[in-house]
């Protein structure tokens, strides 16, 4: 055979999709492994047009799972994004979207054991280190993708996947402020930087001249905001500990403007030299954690909820999403319980991926 074949999974998970893999089926080290996921994904070709991917960031992620070793967990959940164009992989961030898929891809790869009408299990996202409490519907003990849940982002509606995300502070940078500061100013623009479920540089949509309301058509074609927001981003992402970021996809960007369509808040998220078509489940935890925070940028553009656990709406490009979040406040900002999504997954193929063997030898 000229070709290595990899078993795989290839699903949607939330508003993301990609390959899923047994991590034992990977070679360990991560240079090579990278090699792999550049050659399955198709990474250096605008449409990826010799590899799985779709031509946006949101198409070129993979899951890798293996059984944990972790005493809580059952499923230990490795993400890569590899890049479109670039022909790079980082492995610092995690995918929210893609977890939605974890659970699903656990059972049909026969790591865990499906129960009768729902199972639950508990994912360690290993990049980030958070916690994730999975609820999969799987009624005479398969899974099921047939349900009335329905995302904005994804068409039609399926089965839901109720997600509790548990330590997702401080992940990439230790800290959930981590310049010490609500507010910081890089280059006569006010952010806050904050890191809950992934590291975030987060403005006012008006300080780019923006409403905040654009589609994410327009915001990927004002080449004058992204390079306005690049420079942002590389100043805080150093003051944020994380070095140089130029080449690296964290922090990722937001935005924020008042609410327009009944919401708590209008967002936009970035991945980050790309805008986000919908929103990351890890963006929308790190963006209602701002809402909720006092004295950062988003004070005084939403009415502040007293409830706990409180449900922030956060508006984006292509609809709404909810998160549920458990918190309290506290001197130091708020302290976050955990934070409940429910989104959805479906299996859309399984079989093969094949590797060049000038990439994978076995």
């Amino acid at each position: 055979m000229t070709q290595t074949a990899i078993p795989f999974l290839f699903m949607r998970g939330g508003t993301s999709r990609g390959p899923y893999l047994n991590r034992a089926d990977l070679p360990d080290d991560l240079e090579t492994l990278a090699q792999v996921l550049i050659a399955m994904v198709g990474s250096g070709h605008p449409l990826n047009i010799d590899g799985v991917g779709g031509g946006n960031a949101v198409t070129t992620k993979v899951a890798m799972l293996s059984r944990s070793d972790d005493d809580w967990a059952d499923i230990d959940y490795f993400f890569a994004q590899v890049s479109v164009e670039d022909r790079t992989v980082d492995f610092k961030p995690t995918c929210g979207n893609i977890l939605s898929g974890v659970g699903p891809a656990a059972i049909e790869m026969g790591l865990i054991k499906a129960q009768n009408g729902e199972t639950k299990l508990n994912i360690h996202a290993v990049n980030t280190r958070a916690r994730v409490a999975a609820t999969v519907q799987t009624p005479n003990g398969a899974v099921s993708y047939d349900g009335d849940a329905k995302i904005d982002g994804v068409p039609g509606t399926s089965a839901p996947v109720a997600l509790q995300f548990m330590d997702t502070i401080g992940g990439a940078t230790g800290a959930f402020l981590p310049t010490g500061n609500l507010i910081d100013t890089f280059n006569g623009v006010d952010v806050t930087c904050m890191d809950v479920a992934m590291p975030m540089v987060i403005a006012k949509a008006d300080a780019f001249g923006l409403t905040g309301y654009e589609s994410a058509e327009t915001l990927n074609d004002n080449k004058d905001f992204f390079a306005a927001m690049e420079a942002v981003r590389i100043q805080a992402g150093e003051a944020m500990g994380m070095q140089n970021v130029a080449k690296s996809v964290t922090p990722k960007f937001g935005l924020l403007a008042p609410a327009k369509d009944g919401g708590t808040i209008a967002t936009r998220y970035f991945m980050p030299w790309k805008a986000h078509p919908t929103m990351a489940v890890t963006g929308a935890q790190c963006l209602a954690s701002c809402v909720l925070t006092p004295g950062t940028v988003a004070e005084g553009m939403a009415a502040r909820s007293n409830d706990r656990p409180a449900t922030i709406t956060l508006e984006h490009a292509s609809g709404q999403i909810n998160v549920l979040v458990d918190y309290d406040v506290t001197a130091d900002g708020i302290d976050l319980r955990s934070a409940g999504l429910v989104r959805t997954a479906r299996l859309l193929a399984r079989g093969e991926v094949m590797i060049p063997k000038s990439v994978l030898i076995r």
